[in-house]
């Protein structure tokens, strides 16, 4: 198939969650099973710097309405590796810039043109580029457009951009909220500014639109495909994703595992897999050092990598701040994100520097390195769409405590509610419960054995995209 994917993030290339992991590790499994893939992504400074590494060049000089302006851009093309093209949207103006959405504190004022630019630059590049694309698959509020502009493009043009399109709510808390006034830079027709639209109690919410227009709609698990349909998960557009509920389906996320696999890890001290643990030990001791701290191998540590937001769980973390306290255990914090958070975080390590390390920093090495060093991993996210590092802890033998949401709940069997399958400890989204699975993580960890297979069984699991890859392909021929 030729198969088209639109997104704001993409690994290596930009990165601020797992948005980028997914796009990421699907379009390139896709490539290697021989299908022809496409991928735009804004031309960010650092996704500039790779391409021109890479000896991208450009292939289309663009004017794109945007409301009653013409502004200009660029497309640039490089090809990581075979069947795979990355297509850069380049304007300066819009795109170079440090962060992808905002300067750390808020979004920029101008990320609705941005990112409608963005979606328009990508039609306007498939149709002089005559993609002729099975399958144009958009993700989040940033690409939400892409299937409207598309089908509103065939129809001023009298031609066919792609057979089929399909848009992934990756999570909905995030949905592209703008004021009135930004639907006039969309140039779509007015009927598209009601109810049945893009409005949404008197704004512009692109994540609907991605929502309503797109053939198909997937998110990252089967659990979160029902929550969304609900008040308590759906972030207000329940009773939207309620209506395309007959073309819905949660495909659960995998990983990358040419770059999350202890046993070939080259951010890792030292190697190791299911049957020779001794690497492991060395970057539980390359953690410590780092962290400035230290613990024999009868401590605990616990593990956190995470924005630091409410959804994340952090609270219920510091709400359990006795517990590091009161414990022989060592906790390590990776992330940035609300202030606030982070502020009590660092309150806490002051507390106890000898006990509690906090790197208020994205870094990817050190991220790796706390899933091959922990023996925890804490993930009590509020609500959890798919979730990554779950899937990385289990494969790294660090066993994850999570919550009871979303793709949490799809990945990882309760060691207590099922001794024999059980490959972490899950817990409800409150407080007064992660402290129960805490304590429980403590009695794991002092059962040697036990602990070892619930490590080991966790190890051997298949996460691979090459499984999760098989159930894309089984939906872009049903759409077919």
């Amino acid at each position: 198939m030729k198969i088209v994917h639109v997104a704001s993030e993409l690994f290596p290339y930009v990165k601020t969650g797992g948005l980028a992991d997914a796009v990421g590790a699907l379009a390139g499994e896709l490539a290697r099973q021989g299908h022809q893939v496409s991928v735009f992504l804004p031309g960010y400074r650092a996704a500039v710097e790779h391409a021109d590494a890479a000896g991208a060049e450009r292939i289309l000089r663009l004017k794109v309405e945007l409301g009653q302006d013409y502004l200009a851009g660029d497309v640039r093309v490089f090809s990581p590796q075979p069947n795979l093209r990355i297509h850069l949207i380049c304007r300066e103006e819009f795109f170079d810039r440090r962060g992808a959405y905002g300067n750390g504190e808020r979004d920029f004022e101008d990320n609705a043109d941005r990112f409608i630019f963005f979606c328009k630059a990508v039609v306007d590049t498939l149709r002089l580029g005559d993609f002729g694309a099975d399958i144009v698959h958009a993700h989040d509020w940033q690409a939400a457009l892409v299937p409207l502009l598309l089908r509103e493009a065939e129809r001023r043009h009298g031609l066919t951009l792609a057979l089929k399109t399909v848009f992934t709510v990756h999570n909905i808390a995030y949905q592209g909220l703008f004021p009135a006034r930004v639907f006039g830079r969309t140039n779509l027709p007015d009927e598209l500014n009601q109810m049945d639209g893009l409005e949404y109690y008197s704004q512009v919410n692109l994540l609907k639109g991605g929502i309503l227009f797109s053939d198909r709609v997937t998110t990252v698990s089967p659990r979160y495909a029902r929550e969304i349909q609900t008040p308590e998960f759906g972030c207000g557009l329940d009773g939207v994703v309620q209506t395309r509920a007959e073309d819905l389906v949660g495909l659960l996320n995998g990983i990358d595992t040419g770059v999350w696999n202890p046993a070939t890890d080259p951010l890792l001290p030292a190697r190791y897999s299911a049957g020779d643990l001794r690497g492991k030990a060395k970057c539980r001791a390359e953690l410590l050092r780092r962290c400035g701290l230290e613990a024999g191998p009868g401590v605990p540590l616990f593990g956190v990598v995470a924005r630091l937001t409410a959804q994340k769980g952090i609270d219920s973390i510091l709400a359990n701040r006795e517990f590091f306290l009161a414990h022989d255990v060592r906790l390590i914090v990776l992330g940035t994100g609300d202030r606030r958070l982070e502020e009590e975080l660092r309150e806490l390590v002051r507390e106890q520097p000898r006990k509690v390390f906090l790197a208020a920093a994205l870094d990817e090495g050190m991220s790796h390195l706390i899933e091959a060093g922990c023996d925890f991993f804490l993930m009590p996210s509020a609500f959890e769409p798919c979730g990554l590092n779950q899937m990385y802890s289990q494969v790294y033998g660090t066993v994850p405590v999570v919550t009871r949401v979303g793709g949490l709940a799809d990945t990882v069997t309760d060691a207590d509610q099922d001794p024999a399958a059980g490959t972490g400890l899950v817990c409800e989204p409150n407080p007064a419960s992660l402290l129960d699975a805490l304590h429980r993580a403590l009695a794991l960890f002092s059962d040697a054995p036990r602990h070892a297979a619930v490590r080991e069984r966790g190890m051997r699991r298949d996460f691979s995209w090459r499984t999760a890859v098989a159930a894309y392909e089984r939906l872009y021929q049903d759409a077919l």
